[in-house]
């Protein structure tokens, strides 16, 4: 059995990943976090091969009971095979990507910051038991272009690219440490191309001149990418078509 944990099931990105991911072996078993499991898309709660567990990004407390009930589904020395960490938080009601420095906000930076880039780490943490069986375990953050410093050259959108920065520090900083008390495994980030979905709605006159992906497409494109990972790659940003990026 291939057992997957997807944080972020609701959202675009994350719910196309658990369905590619059932799809494409019979034998896989999906556990997805979100805020809502009943926002979860109807078919991944019809499943009897997905279990949804609430989680929040933004509250440490929720990470033990939910390694409570993911004990009742996957035994610690079993393990998990891959981790894909899909949440990120760009906007919402009461925040929107800065274009100054006078739009830069404390509270849209912690918000930011605990659902793109400390969650991850927490989620992480609280997963290890889970991660020292003896075969490969994949562990992917969907990071974004826009989080690499040296290809930053237009500014602006200071909370989620210091986030997604961070997010990139934290999994090249892991990559480092789990091979010494999980090994094999590859902890990587992943650029998965900007995609149709509720995060990138509001900028939609904006994406006009980009290249699109819909959420299957970009879910198609993560899961082969994910495939071809294996301990040689980890530590790496890896864009959406297999290439690599620069920190």
């Amino acid at each position: 059995m291939e057992r997957v944990v997807i944080a972020g099931v609701s959202g675009a990105i994350g719910a196309a990943l658990a369905a590619r991911i059932l799809d494409g072996n019979p034998e896989s078993h999906v556990v997805g976090l979100c805020r809502h499991p009943n926002h979860a898309p109807e078919e991944l709660q019809a499943s009897d091969r997905v279990s949804l567990l609430a989680w929040d990004a933004e509250d440490s407390a929720a990470l033990e009971p939910m390694a409570e009930s993911l004990s009742s589904m996957f035994q610690e020395k079993t393990g998990i095979d891959t981790l894909i960490y899909a949440a990120g938080l760009l906007h919402s009601d009461t925040m929107f990507p800065e274009k100054r420095l006078e739009d830069l906000s404390a509270e849209a930076m912690a918000r930011a910051f605990a659902v793109n880039a400390t969650g991850f780490g927490l989620l992480v943490r609280a997963l290890v038991p889970w991660l020292r069986h003896r075969e490969l375990k994949r562990i992917a953050a969907i990071s974004a272009k826009v989080g690499s410093i040296s290809d930053n050259r237009l500014g602006g959108w200071y909370a989620y690219r210091s986030s997604k920065a961070a997010l990139n520090m934290l999994v090249r900083t892991m990559s480092v440490e789990l091979p010494r008390r999980c090994k094999p495994v590859a902890c990587v980030a992943l650029h998965p191309g900007t995609t149709e979905s509720a995060l990138s709605e509001p900028f939609r006159q904006s994406l006009a001149r980009l290249e699109v992906h819909d959420p299957d497409d970009t879910a198609t494109n993560l899961h082969t990418v994910l495939k071809g990972v294996d301990a040689e790659s980890n530590g790496q940003f890896l864009n959406w078509d297999g290439s690599e990026l620069p920190w």
